[in-house]
């Protein structure tokens, strides 16, 4: 995917370009004395399939073809946990360690202990705030939220919804993505809702993406509204089949446009049947790649120069930033031809028609 030149909310690009190698530093050097070890930590299974299905898989294909020893374990959005599996792994010899964090300050802690410890670290897909690792490696995440409202003011548009009121399901308030998420919708909506084109309904932040909470939630939401929403900005696709599950319940399935992000299968298959707007594509077997390239690299005692940055408080954090892709019912074929999801997954029983009416074949 390019690389573009961005500027997010907590996260400034500075400047953009490739990889290539540049000088070691003296934790590089204490790290090439040692059996190149990686260790990686990600968050839960539930607030995303993507975790367990696409990076674990993605992470694990690139560290077995540059045959480099590997540790990868999921904390299960427990605290305690992430902060055992890092003392572990580093304990175990890890020469660099890449985490998912469960939010800034159990991350920062952990990032610490790793350098003290002469380990290299790297950011993987959520910076931590006030952190110390050597890289930062995701997506451009303002431009996916972008997506996000662009797409639900182009589902809007074409139901015909006149001052219509929409509602926000936001991510995480101890992600770092899900503020910039809602940076990126609300720079698309927002000016709607300024001119009396749209009417700003209820928004909550759902507690560590959990899509239980979010479905009570939305229908807290729903009934504060006297059941008049008419969109729904979800930031990821679980949030979104939570609404969904809700609108379903009061026959709004299809009537109300809702968005979603992380093309899951479930994602999909909501698009497919009408039931979800759109969704927001991360090709994770790129971001995975990226940051499998840089972990083997420190593992060994070496650095690369990625040519961009991101300010953290006054840091500047070397990284790779990835560019989302926006997917609605017409392209629901291109992450399937991309190989993040298979055709059998998506297109099973009543999805089979719907596939092959979207030149699914």
């Amino acid at each position: 995917m390019r690389k573009g030149i961005l500027t997010i909310a907590a996260v400034g690009l500075l400047t953009t370009g490739g990889l290539t190698a540049c000088g070691d530093d003296s934790g590089d050097k204490a790290a090439s004395a040692k059996t190149p070890k990686i260790g990686v930590i990600l968050p839960d299974s539930k607030s995303s399939a993507r975790w367990e299905t696409a990076d674990r898989r993605f992470l694990e294909e690139a560290f077995k073809a540059a045959n480099v020893q590997y540790d990868i374990q999921n904390a299960q959005n427990d605290k305690t946990a992430f902060q055992t599996i890092a003392d572990q792994m580093i304990t175990g010899g890890v020469t660099a360690l890449m985490i998912v964090n469960l939010d800034s300050g159990t991350g920062k802690a952990v990032l610490d202990k790793a350098k003290s410890q002469g380990v290299a670290t790297i950011d993987y897909d959520r910076l931590t705030l006030g952190g110390s690792a050597q890289y930062y490696v995701s997506f451009d995440n303002e431009t996916v939220g972008k997506l996000q409202g662009e797409g639900l003011s182009k589902c809007l548009t074409e139901k015909g919804a006149k001052n219509p009121v929409v509602s926000y399901l936001n991510g995480s308030p101890t992600d770092n993505n899900a503020t910039l998420f809602k940076a990126g919708y609300d720079s698309v909506l927002k000016p709607k809702f300024d001119a009396n084109e749209y009417v700003k309904g209820p928004e909550d932040a759902v507690p560590a993406w959990d899509n239980a909470q979010a479905a009570t939630i939305f229908e807290q939401q729903l009934t504060k509204a006297n059941g008049k929403i008419d969109g729904v900005l979800a930031a990821n696709d679980g949030l979104g089949n939570a609404a969904i599950s809700i609108l379903k319940k009061n026959k709004l399935n299809g009537k109300v446009p809702v968005t979603g992000q992380d093309a899951s299968t479930e994602g999909l298959q909501n698009i497919l049947a009408g039931d979800q707007c759109m969704t927001v594509y991360k090709a994770v077997r790129e971001e995975a790649k990226a940051a499998s390239d840089l972990a083997i690299a420190l593992a060994k005692g070496e650095k690369k120069d990625t040519g961009q940055t991101v300010k953290d408080g006054d840091r500047d954090v070397p990284s790779v930033l990835l560019t989302p892709k926006a997917i609605y019912k017409d392209n629901v074929k291109d992450v399937i031809a991309d190989g993040y999801v298979t055709k059998e997954e998506v297109c099973t029983g009543a999805y089979a028609k719907l596939c092959a009416d979207a030149g699914i074949s």
